[in-house]
């Protein structure tokens, strides 16, 4: 499955690695930047992923995501500063053995997104308002 659109509002992201341009290694050792079909150049950002906590429930463990930006975010991105993925896919691969195509070598997932934003300053989530007993109807 390939551009999956996921819904990550139920999750805190906050910054391990600030954004940067997209490498590979070439066989010689050396470095080279990565850039998708049209030449763009592409951009990469390590994530802590974490549940937001709900009430009555224990907060679950988080993860560490990268994610690939089709797009350069800009200045401004630190360390532990909470984030937004703008438009975010996930992406499934699976590699096959060399020996025996029958087998998978590899298998997972990956993320990827048109790009990044400080997360709103405060948000409530709509299991909060529901418990204070608002309705949407305020005459």
């Amino acid at each position: 499955m390939q551009d999956v659109p996921i819904n990550l509002m139920g999750y805190t992201l906050r910054v391990t690695e600030p954004p940067t341009v997209k490498t590979r290694q070439l066989e010689n050792g050396e470095l080279e930047p990565v850039t998708n079909r049209d030449g763009v150049l592409q951009f990469v950002v390590v994530c802590f992923a974490k549940p937001k906590a709900v009430e009555g429930q224990r907060q679950g463990k988080g993860a560490e995501i990268r994610v690939n930006l089709g797009a350069d975010p800009g200045d401004g991105f630190t360390e532990g500063m909470v984030v937004e993925l703008v438009n975010p896919l996930l992406n499934t691969y699976e590699i096959p053995d060399r020996d025996n195509p029958r087998l998978t070598a590899s298998s997972g997932l990956w993320f990827k997104a048109d790009g990044l934003k400080p997360a709103a300053a405060s948000t409530t989530s709509s299991a909060a308002y529901a418990a204070s007993g608002y309705s949407g109807d305020e005459s």
